[in-house]
């Protein structure tokens, strides 16, 4: 109950302060918007280059990933020629041994 009242004590308090320094109120405006305007805008670039750095970093990464599945599968490659080279080498022993 005591909330209650002490709110509506400085709802009451605060339309007589707005009407009595509407003009302070104005002046306060006139400083602060400008102030908040900056403040916001630093913010939003701030958050833009984070988002920015954060979608590079993830395209990277996406990046090495392909280039990692490239290496793998350049390593399985490379294996399977080398057992075919061997079959070859294997093969050409048979035919000079066999009459």
């Amino acid at each position: 109950m005591s909330l209650l009242i002490g709110g509506i004590v400085a709802v009451i308090l605060g339309v007589i302060g707005f009407s009595l320094w509407w003009n302070a109120f104005i002046l306060i405006l006139q400083g602060g918007v400008p102030i908040l305007l900056i403040l916001g805008g630093v913010l939003a670039v701030y958050v833009g280059m984070d988002a920015m750095q954060d979608k590079m970093r993830e395209e990277r990464q996406r990046q090495d990933e392909k280039l990692e599945k490239a290496h793998e599968e350049i390593e399985k490659v490379k294996a399977q020629s080398d057992q075919y080279r061997e079959e070859i080498e294997r093969l050409k022993e048979q035919a000079k041994n066999t009459p």
